[in-house]
């Protein structure tokens, strides 16, 4: 079983939860995730199985979500999971001033990552580091949000605004709620959160663990397979002598290549010419000149032929 799994992802949750589960189900070791989400998020969690966890590397970043975000309340974790540290009435807060102080937050952005989250200071996760009581200087970085669009607005005492983000890897939606509250002279957590796209995997055609034990008791589930995922990248095919040098690991000079090669240093997605996956290339310099070589073997060409 080598492939990828489209997960819906339960509330409460860990994204480690979730592969100790699949382990057990799938009976196998061999399990990955690409993309964390919080417990109290919802929604796709790409899963590789077997020899597709080598492949997680090269998936597509690009996400998408949908938010609440509630005013005047702020809590130790910028969510509703951790201990609420203000809580101020906002009546006066209208969808005017939002609408406007939320277009600050699209595009290339700095933002600081909230202090109970995976990021490493000093080879330590932050959020060992917060439940111990300890502090650390947390660095900003570059994210990208590629658009924000309101979805619903709620006003009230705590007014709450619902929105579709779609953003790039390592984009926290949970530091967008806490900044957006901030930009409003007010405090914002994030109360829902759902992952509607990622990497390529849509919540549409997701799984959730119920679905996949009906669907491994009868044995009809099937995993995606690598090029449904992959097709972001440019393809090579090799016709069956170069197949076998190229999956045993040697290299291949350009005028072996088919005439349509690629000059792109990217990773390739390398196939049969029968259109079997085989792996990811990349075309490289070495001081002898341009070559194609394996940065990962999928499958070699002789199993690739037999499966044929």
């Amino acid at each position: 079983m080598d492939g990828f799994l489209n997960l819906n992802k339960p509330v409460g949750f860990t994204s480690h939860d979730c592969v100790a589960k699949l382990r057990r189900l799938l009976n196998t070791r061999r399990i990955g995730h690409a993309g964390t989400l919080d417990p109290l998020a919802t929604g796709v969690l790409p899963i590789a199985v077997g020899r597709a966890t080598r492949l997680l590397q090269f998936l597509r970043s690009d996400k998408a979500y949908r938010a609440i975000i509630r005013f005047g309340i702020n809590t130790t974790t910028d969510d509703l999971e951790g201990e609420i540290l203000n809580q101020q009435p906002v009546p006066h807060l209208n969808l005017a001033d939002v609408k406007t102080t939320l277009q600050q937050f699209q595009g290339t952005i700095q933002q600081v990552p909230p202090i109970y989250s995976a990021i490493q200071v000093d080879g330590k996760r932050l959020y060992d580091l917060a439940r111990s009581g300890k502090t650390a200087d947390v660095p900003a970085r570059t994210v990208d949000v590629s658009d924000i669009k309101i979805v619903n607005w709620q006003p009230g005492e705590f007014p709450e605004l619902e929105i579709a983000i779609a953003c790039g890897g390592g984009t926290y939606i949970r530091a967008i709620a806490r900044d957006l509250g901030t930009a409003l002279q007010t405090f914002g957590t994030l109360t829902n959160l759902i992952r509607t796209q990622s990497s390529g995997f849509d919540l549409e055609n997701s799984l959730t663990l119920n679905q996949l034990e009906e669907q491994l008791q009868p044995q009809t589930f099937q995993p995606i397979l690598p090029d449904e995922v992959l097709g972001h990248l440019e393809a090579i095919a090799l016709p069956p002598p170069l197949a076998q040098r190229w999956s045993q690991g040697q290299r291949i000079a350009p005028y072996d290549l088919p005439e349509t090669f690629t000059t792109s240093r990217a990773p390739l997605r390398i196939h049969t010419e029968t259109g079997a996956f085989l792996g990811i290339g990349q075309l490289t310099d070495p001081p002898t000149g341009t070559v194609l070589t394996a940065r990962i073997v999928f499958l070699d060409s002789a199993e690739a032929y037999r499966q044929e």
